[in-house]
């Protein structure tokens, strides 16, 4: 598909072809795949420190996948045909009905059985810590009743960083998937729907931590956050502690 409506044949015949080069390029470390169920929709939220972390997300994976991609790639010739025809979904990321449209069709995405992928924090982290996220993931899996699956990815930064226009060969990459998390829980908790996605997402991200080991910041890692409404909801984790977010409009 090249309209923006989710990955097609284009992806898996790339997945078929580029699959095995990848493998020989990079040395990838897989783990927690056998959790992700073998037909059926899910929700894929990876943490973000690299250009590749999709790409190589989406060559390893034994299923296609659709991901939001910044919106930005479809003013660029090289990439807008491209991209949507690999599974990128444009999302505007000013914010407010720009980004529900995007998450409508990831929507759509997930109503057909299939894998979903979103970067909870919104961009790439440019100091490799990670940021709070976002709680689209979180709406969309109350909505349509599926797993979120929390994703850390591990030496992307290394093979990639920020701003560098090719990739390092030969570097390792680690891609653990964790446990999945279930809307159940949250939608038996009742209460408000937009406590529910903070306390949802901010689960995501405590995992995500757990996985990486990166350094958790609860702000956000997108240039607009300061301009995005905010509640502030408490999240018990591990030991007594909380971890205390502001819910985003999203």
């Amino acid at each position: 598909m090249s309209n923006g409506s989710g990955a097609g044949k284009m992806q898996d015949r790339t997945r078929r072809v580029l699959g095995p080069v990848a493998r020989r390029l990079w040395r990838f470390e897989l783990d927690g795949f056998d959790r992700l169920p073998l037909d059926g929709p899910a929700i894929l939220c990876p943490n973000h420190v690299s250009f590749l972390d999709s790409a190589f997300l989406m060559l390893t994976l034994p299923r296609r996948i659709s991901f939001v991609g910044k919106a930005e790639y479809m003013d660029d010739w090289k990439t807008k045909h491209l991209f949507p025809a690999m599974g990128m979904i444009p999302i505007d990321r000013s914010g407010g009905s720009k980004s529900q449209a995007a998450l409508n069709t990831a929507e759509g995405v997930l109503r057909r059985g299939e894998l979903f992928g979103i970067f909870p924090e919104g961009t790439r982290s440019r100091d490799g810590d990670l940021y709070r996220g976002h709680t689209g993931a979180a709406r969309l899996a109350l909505a349509v009743g599926c797993p979120i699956f929390p994703v850390g990815v591990i030496g992307t930064r290394e093979i990639q960083p920020p701003d560098a226009k090719f990739p390092k060969l030969r570097r390792p990459c680690a891609i653990r998937i964790g446990r999945p998390i279930k809307p159940e829980r949250y939608l038996r908790k009742g209460g408000e729907d937009r406590i529910a996605r903070r306390q949802m997402i901010d689960e995501v991200m405590f995992e995500i931590r757990e996985l990486t080991g990166q350094e958790y910041r609860d702000v956000y890692a997108t240039r607009k956050a300061e301009s995005l409404p905010a509640e502030v909801a408490e999240v018990p984790t591990i030991g007594g502690s909380a971890l205390v977010g502001s819910a985003s409009s999203r």
